[in-house]
């Protein structure tokens, strides 16, 4: 396996690694398009955010059809601009670049030539990685910004000049594995009409799908018995398709196409328009990137056979792929993480702490908040309420960040805090997710949820709105029992008696001599919303006697 960085290629402190953020930028030069990002990261979480993004459609895969060579035009393009790459993460203030070279440097006879070229005329060291290695850290680029739960996950990514598909988990890539099928060369070795003739079109789909065979055979081959992996897309072709398809269906892209799903029959749909339509008319296709219309078909079909042979309905996008991986790879080669499960096992978690980080939340607080409304969500589960798991996740990540809208004004800071989460990069969380987290804290004080609240209305679904409406409930209270914010009450018990319609709410303090006044007239203040939503009453008694423990 090549090391991600050699030694001389980097500027690092390693002793100071674990004490301070630091800025790195990550560049792919693949077979279409110059990627780089540039990010932030926080060794304490460890978590790193996107602060800034680059890209340039140079078209390393247009080589000499005679030799195979990189043109010496092209090469030009390339390296002017990696230079305002370098210019753009120097204002960025990026301590390090770290740089990869895909498929179609890696094939021409002369790639290593013009990664020695770079060198020379930059001093950019580019390591040149196989396509395994390539899938291995698209693996932990979607594994960075997507919660796998343990679960079996199928991830295609198709570049321009090779197809990825890997199958992995929440520990480990159990298959990598890499093809020579991509959009640009499919598009510059078999199509030459426009629009494309139907028997160049039927060569595609079966000389596509004859290439993608084997990768295929052998992803199914590892996986466990009953085992329905989902399938996950990165990259140009999958996130091209899912925002005209969007644009289509919703009548907008949406913020963030992390999350968003479509289906076989939906990309089936699109394939048979795209192979009608001019290049011209391509596009004119709203929300078609520049330049991508020329390969779109070529993807589109690479991405249809590939979903047909793994017998896979639908496909939902995720926003992070090999540079983001570069970044994970960096970060483990650094001692930031102890291994993948860590990174992963976490990254809702992460992205929300990184969030309240950065909006300045007292944590320690935050976390009283969310233990009282974790604890209520389960002593009140299938009594009260029927929800589970997800929504579990939701509530938490609503208490942490309940109160970042101080960040803006003390004043409507529960509005203010809406408008942080709903704009904010919840990596693991779709877009439904995101506007339920923000509308539960948006819920912790005062009005209730009400359907004139244009916030309210952004939830479509009757049960989405319900969750908003019974889990702002017990959010209230628990802000309540921190109502003073210096830990007070120590734990609370739920009683609830059904034929009274009767909800008791015991509470011990953390201190015997600590009669709690404010969190009880607090408590009063806040518990109508709560007896309105479930029906019940609410009655809460101060308990003297010691701690209980409870399972």
């Amino acid at each position: 396996m090549l090391n991600l960085v050699s030694a001389d290629c980097l500027s690092v402190n390693t002793q100071s690694v674990q004490q301070q953020q630091r800025i790195i930028a990550a560049i792919d030069m693949g077979t279409n398009s110059l990627h780089m990002v540039i990010v932030r990261i926080d060794p304490t979480l460890p978590a790193f955010s996107i602060i800034g993004k680059e890209k340039e459609t140079v078209r390393l895969g247009d080589r000499d059809i005679a030799t195979g060579e990189l043109k010496p035009e092209i090469m030009a393009k390339a390296i002017a601009a990696l230079e305002r790459f370098q210019k753009v993460a120097k204002t960025a203030n990026a301590e390090t670049i770290i740089a990869v070279a895909t498929s179609a440097v890696r094939e021409a006879p002369n790639g290593k030539d013009f990664l020695h070229k770079v060198e020379s005329e930059l001093g950019l060291c580019v390591d040149l990685i196989s396509g395994q290695e390539e899938a291995r850290r698209i693996y932990l680029g979607v594994l960075s910004g997507m919660e796998f739960h343990n679960q079996a996950h199928i991830i295609i990514d198709i570049g321009g000049g090779s197809t990825e598909i890997i199958l992995g988990d929440s520990h480990e890539p159990r298959t990598l594995t890499s093809t020579k099928v991509g959009a640009v060369r499919l598009t510059t070795e078999l199509i030459s009409s426009d629009p494309i003739l139907d028997v160049e079109f039927q060569y595609l789909q079966a000389y596509t799908r004859g290439m993608l065979e084997r990768s295929v055979d052998e992803v199914l081959a590892n996986l466990q018995f009953g085992e329905f992996p989902k399938l996950i897309g990165t990259s140009g072709t999958i996130e091209t398709i899912a925002a005209i398809h969007a644009r289509e269906k919703l009548g907008t892209i949406p913020s963030t196409l992390n999350g968003y799903k479509f289906s076989l029959p939906d990309l089936q749909e699109w394939v048979n328009r795209l192979q009608k339509m001019t290049n011209a008319e391509i596009a004119a296709i709203p929300g078609m990137p520049e330049k991508r219309s020329e390969v779109i078909l070529a993807g589109a079909v690479v991405l249809q056979e590939a979903m047909m042979l793994l017998g896979v309905d639908s496909i939902s996008t995720c926003g992070r792929a090999l540079r983001e991986g570069v970044i994970v790879d960096w970060m483990l080669s650094h001692g930031l993480i102890e291994d993948r499960l860590r990174f992963q096992s976490s990254v809702r978690e992460r992205s929300v702490l990184k969030q309240a980080s950065k909006y300045q939340v007292n944590l320690a607080y935050s976390d009283r908040v969310a233990a009282f409304a974790l604890s209520l969500f389960d002593q009140t589960q299938g009594e009260l309420h029927h929800w589970g798991t997800n929504e579990r996740q939701l509530l938490w990540a609503a208490a942490i960040l309940h109160n970042c809208g101080h960040h803006i004004s003390h004043s409507s800071h529960h509005k203010h805090s809406y408008y942080l989460i709903r704009n904010s990069e919840l990596l693991g969380y779709n877009e439904t997710e995101i506007e339920i987290i923000a509308n539960l804290a948006r819920y912790h004080r005062k009005s209730p949820p009400k359907k004139r609240h244009e916030n309210y209305r952004n939830l479509l679904s009757k049960e989405h709105r319900q969750i908003v409406s019974q889990l702002s409930a017990l959010l209230r209270l628990a802000v309540a029992l921190d109502r003073r914010q210096i830990g007070a009450i120590a734990q609370i018990k739920c009683d609830y008696y059904r034929q009274l319609q009767q909800f008791n709410l015991l509470i011990y303090p953390a201190k015997p001599d600590d009669d709690c006044a404010l969190e009880l007239w607090s408590l009063d203040l806040k518990k109508g919303v709560f007896e309105a939503e479930f029906g019940v009453k609410l009655v809460a008694h101060l308990e003297k006697s010691a701690i209980p423990h409870f399972s």
